[in-house]
């Protein structure tokens, strides 16, 4: 049993995380951040939840770059092919629950 504070949760790089569980092939992390995540396409779906802060999250559909303002709470879905990109405004702590292994 763990308690952890995600607010509390620092990392010594941008993008470091903290393990939270693997369960039948599906990892959960906690990600702390200041700096964007780079355009990349996951092997499968993620759930991307911001914990504390905000990101803009840029994501391609129709060949068109689109954005959305997450605050914290607001939650991400990116299907499986769904081109992204983060850029967290500051700080900014993420959960995100993807396939073991996918970028």
């Amino acid at each position: 049993m763990e308690v952890i504070r995600s607010k509390e949760f620092t990392a010594s790089k941008a993008w470091g995380a903290k393990d939270i569980a693997s369960m039948n092939g599906i990892t959960t992390r906690l990600h702390w951040t200041d700096k964007p995540y780079k355009w990349h396409v996951n092997d499968g779906e993620e759930v991307f939840a911001v914990m504390d802060g905000v990101v803009e999250m840029l994501y391609k559909e129709n060949n068109e770059i689109k954005s959305a303002i997450l605050n914290t709470g607001d939650i991400f879905f990116a299907s499986i092919g769904t081109e992204h990109v983060a850029h967290p405004q500051g700080q900014a702590r993420i959960l995100v629950v993807e396939r073991a292994g996918s970028v």
